[in-house]
């Protein structure tokens, strides 16, 4: 007889929908539900992303040089990303759609980015390396303001008409 079947995690409209009502309630208007262990050397989430949350402007640098990268597939609803410059100017902006052509991207390690929700209950997986260390997990752009400020909701207006 053959050994059972053992799933780690379910990945289905159940666990959106949770995510996505724990991201409703959230100050920051996202929430991620992680597959991974902290340790883990590849790091896999859901991430819910509310309209008008927002993402400062980051990369990921990791110790050893082109070991890093960072992938979003959107499994539902709409995102918004943005790629700058090394000087911090917004250079390119891609839109992924769980229903349009582009659904997903990996970026390269170093990378500058940011995102935009452009719908409700906008739903993606990501996966990048890790582990994760809160400290040094982002490299962000300085001239970006933080969360929770007036300026940075004005840049998500912004960001997200990009995309209308």
């Amino acid at each position: 007889m053959p050994p059972a079947v053992r799933l780690m995690q379910r990945i289905d409209q159940a666990l959106f929908d949770q995510v996505a009502q724990q991201a409703e309630q959230s100050p920051r208007r996202q929430r991620n539900h992680n597959l991974h262990k902290e340790a883990d050397l590849v790091q896999r989430f859901v991430n819910v992303l509310q309209p008008g949350t927002y993402v400062r402007p980051h990369r990921h640098l990791r110790e050893i040089a082109g070991t890093g990268f960072e992938c979003f597939v959107v499994l539902q609803g709409a995102i918004g990303l943005i790629l700058f410059d090394g000087e911090g100017e917004a250079c390119r902006w891609e839109k992924l759609e769980a229903t349009g052509p582009l659904r997903g991207i990996e970026l390269e390690e170093g990378t500058y980015h940011s995102l935009v929700a452009l719908s409700r209950d906008a739903v993606m997986l990501e996966i990048k390396q890790g582990p994760y260390n809160p400290s040094t997990d982002k490299d962000f752009i300085a001239r970006y303001p933080a969360e929770g400020t007036a300026e940075a909701q004005d840049l998500v207006a912004k960001w997200a008409s990009l995309f209308v």
